[in-house]
Formats: structure tokens, C-alpha cells, sequence
């Protein structure tokens, strides 16, 4: 079946996982560290702009924002992660509310996880993707900003980290990407399509 990304629409934000829709049909969560790009992905994905609100502050994302794509597909906008300068006690709770949305979601089927192409994998990214690995959850990298590097140093950053990414057990693909120019969003949709469907 063919989903229609540009026909995703905002259903709800929540603070706490208890507050979620009916755990049926398929979910994909999107994360990624504070200032990766990932509400741009988001709305480069779904061709909305004003979709997932964009900002300059890193950690903008304090909560799981829910966008519907049909009646039984969703997308989980997860909050941003690693931000320094949130007080501990955000930086806590949203660590909270990420652990306990992979733990208890099963409908959860693969998680997107961005990442600024020009810093991969740092030490909380690979702490995510560990996680994951425990849950043997499928991963999507989306290595985001490559505008910002030559054609050369994004080859170079995508075989380095597809050579980490082969010490773990579960399903982890990675690809180059560009939510400004949109390159590489046919690759992004591909791999969700396996996944929903």
C-alpha cells in the first residue's frame, strides 16, 4: 500500500507516556540529538513546513508529539536528547519519557534516529542505539545536514559509520541526508514503507 507522508497530521502532544493513543496499528519514532535537524526531517518528509515547529534552540522538543499519517500508521516525534544546557531535572524527565516509550510501545515497529552528519555517533547515540539493539528494535540513521560537507567528507563520515554500526545484532541501516535540499528523502520513504507495510 502506498502511504501519502504529506497527508500527516498533528494529533496530539503528551508529557507522559500514559496519555498516549490506543497502542494498535504501526508506530515509527523519530529522535535524535537537540539541533540535529530532526523537525526539519520531519517535515521534509511529510512536505509540510509548519508540521513539526522548527527552532533555533536546541531541545525545543520537551514532549512526544503525535502526527497520524492514516488509521493505522503514526509517527513519534520523540523528544531531543543531549541538550547541555537544560536544567538536570528536564534533562531527566526527558530521558524518563524516552525509556519508557521504547520499554512499554508495541506498536513500535522501527525508530528513525538523526544525527548531525559533521558529529555521529556520539557517546548518547550510541547509548540509543545499544538500547535499541537490547530491544531488537530496527533502526533508521539519517546522517542529516551533508550540504554542509563536501561530496568526499559525507562518503568518508557514511563508510565510517556504517563500519561501527556492524558490532551490533539488530537491523541498523544509515544513509546521508538533507532536510534543506532534500536529498536523499525517496531513500528515508523506502525505508519506512517496510516498515508500515
Amino acid at each position: 500500500m502506498t502511504i501519502t507522508y504529506q497527508k500527516a497530521y498533528f494529533l496530539l502532544s503528551v508529557a507522559d507516556v500514559k496519555q498516549l493513543p490506543p497502542d494498535e496499528g504501526v508506530e515509527v519514532a523519530i529522535v535524535g540529538r537537540s539541533n540535529s535537524g530532526k523537525s526539519s526531517v520531519l517535515n521534509r518528509l511529510t512536505q509540510n513546513k509548519r508540521l513539526a515547529r522548527v527552532s533555533k534552540t536546541p531541545g525545543r522538543t520537551q514532549m512526544i508529539n503525535i502526527f497520524v499519517l492514516d488509521e493505522k500508521r503514526r509517527l513519534a516525534d520523540l523528544p531531543g536528547y543531549g541538550y547541555a544546557k537544560a536544567p538536570l531535572a528536564a534533562q531527566k524527565k526527558w530521558q524518563n519519557t524516552i525509556d519508557n516509550y521504547l520499554h512499554i510501545r508495541q506498536s513500535l515497529t522501527g525508530m528513525v534516529v538523526v544525527m548531525d552528519i559533521r558529529h555521529p555517533l556520539t557517546p548518547l547515540d550510541q547509548d540509543l542505539l545499544s538500547y535499541c539493539e537490547q530491544q531488537n528494535l530496527a533502526v533508521h540513521i539519517i546522517l542529516n545536514k551533508l550540504d554542509k560537507l563536501s561530496k568526499t567528507a559525507v562518503s568518508k563520515t557514511l563508510q565510517q559509520v556504517k563500519a561501527a554500526l556492524k558490532n551490533y545484532s539488530n537491523s541498523i541501516t544509515v544513509q546521508a541526508f538533507s532536510a534543506l535540499k532534500g536529498i536523499g528523502i525517496e531513500e528515508l520513504r523506502k525505508q519506512l514503507d517496510k516498515w508500515y507495510n
